[in-house]
């Protein structure tokens, strides 16, 4: 068969299975709803200093675990709303646990109730700005970007703070953010193996 057929067919392929995982990824992103009855969880940071945001995300990651083992099983609005009230001693007990083991004098509160939250938007749904029963978590005096995530139902895996409309320096904050803690997950891993592989064959074909 002509070389350049076979270059021609390769790059077809290629092209074809690169669309593909992009695709999954968008359609992955763009459809989530947050239902009408949920409960969210919003934490403020003291400020947008790196520290302050690391703090935030310390103890994001403590209260996220420990309230979806609350949650994990729960069917009902109303039953995860008294469930969720009902521990909100214990999540004040997991705050001052990470502040503590951070060596971190800052105050905290946190109460449960109907939260203001401004407009997100997430893939190709904008959630708009309202009050929303919601676990805040406010660290010092909660002037910096904040993160947000749905409870119940269980999404807090997905960050819809990003792309909030925010004031720029949280822009900034919350992009470093993500450069910072960008997980290796499969749709990442995905696109540089077939990165990889599109540089091994043309390499190949090219011998």
């Amino acid at each position: 068969m002509n070389k350049y057929v076979i270059i021609l067919y390769m790059t077809i392929v290629m092209i074809g299975g690169i669309v593909t995982i992009y695709g999954q990824q968008t359609e992955a992103q763009s459809d989530v709803v947050i239902p009408n009855e949920a409960v969210r969880l919003r934490i403020l940071a003291n400020s947008d200093s790196r520290e302050d945001q690391a703090l935030k995300r310390a103890v994001r990651d403590a209260v996220n675990e420990q309230i979806t083992t609350w949650v994990s099983d729960l069917t009902s609005f109303e039953e995860a709303k008294q469930v969720i009230a009902q521990h909100v001693p214990d999540i004040e007990q997991t705050v001052a646990r990470v502040l503590h083991e951070k060596k971190s004098d800052q105050t905290y509160n946190v109460t449960f109730g109907r939260v203001s939250f401004p407009t997100k938007i997430y893939g190709s749904y904008i959630y708009p700005a309202g009050e929303y029963d919601a676990v805040l978590i406010t660290l010092g005096k909660g002037e910096g970007a904040n993160w947000w995530c749905v409870l119940f139902p269980p999404l807090c895996f997905l960050d819809f703070s990003t792309g909030e409309a925010v004031r720029p320096v949280e822009k900034q904050i919350e992009q470093q953010e993500r450069m910072d803690e960008q997980p290796l997950v499969v749709e990442d891993e995905q696109q540089v193996e077939v990165k990889f592989f599109v540089a091994e064959v043309w390499k190949k074909l090219i011998q």
